[in-house]
């Protein structure tokens, strides 16, 4: 149907994700998508990502400097959520196969008592970095709700793709390997 956001009827989101290499056009063009089917307003793949200063669960700033000129993928989350809770595993897995110079994993946390994000991240022994979202850093990826919420940003600081959902392992270690080869 024209317009819908969806993958065509008998995609694979490992097909959706391949369809990608080079930008988020590459995909909509595939699958015949519009613009009718996104919010107004909302951001798009290649709009600009203007990250703002960030905080850490510990009260700690995060740098926005530290997430350009480089590939990231960003993840939204919440620690009632168990799709969330599965797909961190992954993102974590990612995160320490990564060389932080050619991709980074950043991880926002949707929680508003930071002492429960830093408790979630100890029991789960998650290494990968984690800002605070008030709401406002999500809505310059998505205005979609969903979590987790998975995008990717080019070395451009360009939005690449936000893909709603929990993702099977495979699929998150292949966003690491297409960051790469659209950052060339």
């Amino acid at each position: 149907m024209k317009g819908d956001p969806r993958p065509p009827a008998g995609w694979t989101r490992r097909r959706w994700l391949r369809a990608l290499p080079g930008t988020a056009a590459t995909v909509a063009a595939t699958a015949g998508i519009t613009g009718a089917g996104t919010a107004a307003g909302a951001p798009q793949p290649g709009s600009l990502i203007e990250w703002p200063a960030l905080v850490a669960p510990d009260g700690r700033g995060i740098d926005p400097a530290a997430w350009q000129g480089v590939p990231v993928v960003v993840v939204f989350w919440a620690t009632y959520c168990a799709f969330c809770l599965r797909h961190n595993a992954h993102i974590e897995k990612l995160h320490r196969t990564l060389d932080p110079a050619r991709l980074r994993v950043l991880s926002v946390a949707l929680d508003r008592d930071p002492a429960a994000v830093q408790l979630y991240l100890r029991r789960h022994g998650y290494g990968f970095p984690v800002a605070l979202d008030g709401g406002l850093l999500r809505l310059r990826f998505t205005s979609r709700r969903v979590i987790p919420m998975t995008c990717t940003v080019g070395a451009d600081g360009r939005l690449l793709q936000c893909i709603p959902g929990e993702m099977a392992e495979a699929d998150v270690m292949e966003l690491g390997r297409l960051a790469l080869v659209a950052a060339r």
